[in-house]
């Protein structure tokens, strides 16, 4: 409340129309949906969103009609580090392509959300929602780590953890079911294992990727965790593939040395292992279908989101180095909360406003962020929730 009040002394409030808002000279405004508000004229009725931009509108080019055409399907995942804005910017981005014609879903897979708030709307029931307020095909999801984890406690303590299957095929993972064989799920879940969370992911993004049911979307938004959760969730598919291709290996040993000892002692040889090798098989390029897709830059991209400062910037500057190391696909950066040059003599406006261009300057001249296009988002003075918000700055940053 205390920067709303703070800004509000050196924003010079100036009714225009949203067009204006594309303008390149940097000023601010109290931005409005209405066309004027000049009293010889007949108002015209606005929604009840407003919003003063408070970032100078620079000549940067976002590059979203290239993000809009073609109706194959395509992936965006939004990331970085934590408090920057990426759940707004995904959201924002998610109705933008909506209003654009695509079919799309958002999903977040941060264990910490804020996509409900985000939409003023709960999405946390594990499936699909109908993103309300817009006659678009525009569909939220909350990947829930907690609720899966419950289920599988439960379903492990029923039928001697029969219903462990339903859940995994529901998840897409059903060919690993038999696999878990005694496993006491409901022991195990009590101390998850880390990146959990990270697998149940995956397992979203590989029902995307296969099934039928989400064909009709051309558009997949993910908002995902900040930086450390969201490389592991990009370097699981080889860890896995990894680990399977290990497994695999380890069981043909057994098989032929069991077989190799029954033989000896005359016994009849029992049927090999092949079926629970070809389900492990099957996973295992289920899962290069995923690693695949986070490398296929026709289909995928990551977009960095960071705020000026020095030690967002340093830390977008190493996971675009990480990204680059998974052959992740990176062409944006989006620099949000920028703050336009102070109109009075507001000094900590002032010292603000330095800050983020020195920050600003280092990303420009960052080895890692220099050869990305730059997005500069700017502050707004009231919160973004809602469609009609997300609508405002979708306009104000997917240009």
């Amino acid at each position: 409340m205390a920067a709303y009040t703070l800004l509000r002394r050196f924003a010079k409030p100036q009714t225009i129309s949203s067009l204006l808002l594309h303008t390149t000279t940097p000023r601010c405004y109290f931005t409005s949906f209405s066309t004027s508000i000049n009293s010889k004229t007949t108002p015209t009725p606005t929604p009840p969103f407003q919003a003063r931009s408070l970032a100078s509108q620079v000549d940067s080019v976002s590059l979203f009609n290239e993000m809009i055409v073609g109706n194959e399907r395509k992936y965006y995942m939004l990331g970085g580090k934590g408090g920057v804005g990426k759940t707004s910017c995904a959201a924002s981005l998610a109705v933008k392509f909506a209003n654009n014609g695509h079919p799309t879903i958002v999903v977040s897979t941060d264990p910490a959300h804020s996509l409900s708030d985000s939409f003023d709307q709960d999405l946390t029931g594990g499936t699909l929602v109908p993103i309300q307020g817009l006659n678009l095909p525009l569909f939220g999801l909350e990947i829930n780590p907690e609720k899966t984890k419950e289920d599988f406690r439960s379903a492990s303590q029923e039928n001697g953890g029969a219903g462990v299957k339903d859940i995994m095929n529901s998840m897409g993972l059903g060919m690993v079911a038999e696999q878990l064989g005694e496993l006491k799920l409901g022991e195990l879940l009590d101390t998850p294992p880390p990146g959990l969370d990270e697998a149940i992911a995956i397992s979203k993004v590989m029902q995307f990727v296969d099934s039928p049911e989400y064909s009709k979307f051309t558009r997949i938004v993910f908002d995902t965790a900040p930086t450390g959760h969201t490389l592991r969730l990009l370097s699981l598919p080889d860890f896995m593939d990894a680990s399977i291709g290990k497994i695999m290996k380890l069981k043909k040993k057994i098989a032929s040395a069991t077989s190799a000892i029954k033989s000896v002692f005359g016994k009849e040889q029992t049927p090999p292992v092949e079926d629970a090798t070809n389900k492990l098989e099957q996973l295992r390029e289920r899962m290069g279908k995923v690693r695949d897709l986070f490398r296929d830059s026709e289909t995928m991209e990551f977009v960095i989101v960071t705020i000026p400062t020095v030690m967002a910037v340093r830390e977008s500057s190493r996971l675009h180095a990480s990204l680059k190391k998974e052959n992740v696909p990176v062409q944006r950066v989006i620099v949000n909360q920028i703050l336009p040059p102070s109109a009075t003599d507001c000094k900590f406006c002032s010292i603000k406003r330095k800050d983020q261009m020195r920050a600003l300057d280092m990303i420009r001249k960052d080895p890692e962020l220099a050869s990305l296009v730059v997005i500069e988002a700017p502050l707004f003075d009231v919160e973004i929730r809602g469609i009609p918000a997300l609508q405002f700055m979708g306009d104000m940053v997917w240009k």
